[in-house]
């Protein structure tokens, strides 16, 4: 264990000896301490960086070797210096801010500066001019609201002494108007005026019994008093008959059959889920009500053709079978009459060896040996239909007897 130390140690001194001289070195590294420089017109900062005398002392950074386990966390730009991260501190770090989450972008200051206008007054437009309204003319001062004289004009021109006693003549007869009219409001009514002038008419009585002969009598017409109800009642006369109305043409009264009173019978409405007094409804009344036998039960065309398809289908189909089995039969039968056939040929060969005549002496037989055969043959058909016919019954004319060896 001591060896390796040693050999650490020499491995570190090594690397020592290789690095430039720290600027930023502590009393306490002995091997930094040969390579410590002073300067009178300038010194260096934590990394190689010059900075200019009377600038601010930067902390110091450990030695390289002792910055592991010293608690140094380099968090500023000025803890890197001129330099980069530092390998041996497993920490995240941004030399110079590069990829520090939002480490080049400053924070925008929203305070906005106290401005003055030409007046010397606080100019309060400026916080309408910003975002969208930035550039545009913003009024936001009372004055604004007070028009202005066109330029060249210096003061308003004053109302001559004839138009301002014509304005003041004209105002008072204006409320002058507003006030007899708010007053007569307020007053009673006025008398009704009458209906016409009084008329004068001579008059002379007819008998002569009166101290004057003829008098001058004047008539009016009595005031109406606009108060009084009316005296008579105004009623509305019902209309009069109009047009005659359409005649309703009926038929000829018949009697009414049961039929009809079978058609025009309408069963009660009776609820298949409601039965609130409790009644026992017999079926047929529910069945009625229900209006099924109203209903015409109509019975699609297509069933009709669906079964005639079926029954067309089902008579194929047997007579498919019917063919495929007599195929089938016909072959069998084939097949046997074949075996049967080599089992003719086996039997004749065996008889002729069995009588020992040779092939020569069976050619020169004669006639009696054909006559023997011919028989045997005719032997042979007779057995053969009777087999056939126990079989099959009708099965004899489907194909010809074996011809005779």
């Amino acid at each position: 264990r001591e060896k390796r130390e040693r050999e650490e140690r020499g491995v570190m001194a090594s690397l020592f000896d290789g690095l430039p001289a720290p600027v930023n070195d502590t009393p306490s590294s002995s091997s930094d301490a040969k390579h410590k420089t002073t300067s009178t017109t300038s010194r260096l900062g934590g990394g190689g960086r010059l900075v200019a005398r009377g600038a601010p002392a930067l902390a110091p950074a450990p030695a390289y070797g002792a910055r592991e386990g010293s608690g140094f966390v380099p968090r500023k730009c000025e803890d890197y210096g001129d330099g980069g991260a530092y390998p041996e501190i497993h920490l995240p770090q941004y030399p110079r801010d590069m990829g520090k989450p939002g480490g080049n972008k400053k924070k925008k200051n929203q305070t906005l500066a106290l401005n003055v206008n030409a007046t010397g007054e606080v100019d309060y437009g400026a916080l309408h001019r910003q975002g969208d309204n930035r550039g545009k003319v913003v009024y936001a001062d009372h004055k604004a609201l007070v028009p202005s004289l066109p330029q060249g004009q210096g003061t308003l021109e004053k109302p001559s002494e004839e138009d301002i006693a014509e304005t003041a003549k004209r105002t008072a007869a204006a409320l002058q108007g507003k006030v007899d009219t708010v007053l007569s409001a307020a007053q009673p009514k006025s008398v009704a005026p009458r209906p016409g002038d009084a008329r004068y008419v001579k008059y002379t009585p007819a008998n002569g019994q009166s101290g004057s002969s003829q008098r001058i009598i004047r008539i009016s017409d009595a005031h109406v008093d606009p108060l009084e109800p009316p005296k008579f009642k105004h009623k509305k006369v019902p209309r009069g008959p109009g047009s005659p109305p359409v005649p309703v043409m009926h038929s000829p009264p018949r009697k009414l059959t049961h039929q009809d009173q079978q058609d025009w019978a309408i069963p009660p409405c009776i609820s298949n889920w409601k039965n609130r007094k409790g009644y026992t409804i017999p079926l047929d009344k529910r069945l009625a009500a229900d209006g099924r036998g109203l209903q015409e039960v109509q019975i699609n065309d297509n069933f009709a053709k669906l079964s005639e398809a079926l029954y067309v289908a089902e008579q194929k189909a047997r007579e498919a079978i019917d063919m495929r089995s007599k195929i089938q039969k016909e072959i069998m039968t084939k097949e046997k009459m074949r075996k049967e056939d080599d089992l003719r040929a086996l039997a004749q060969k065996a008889r002729l060896e069995r009588t020992g005549m040779g092939a020569g002496e069976h050619s020169r037989g004669g006639v009696h040996q054909e006559d023997q055969d011919r028989q045997r043959y005719g032997d042979y058909e007779e057995d053969f239909e009777a087999s056939r016919a126990s079989r099959g019954g009708g099965a004899a004319d489907e194909g010809p007897p074996p011809e005779s060896p």
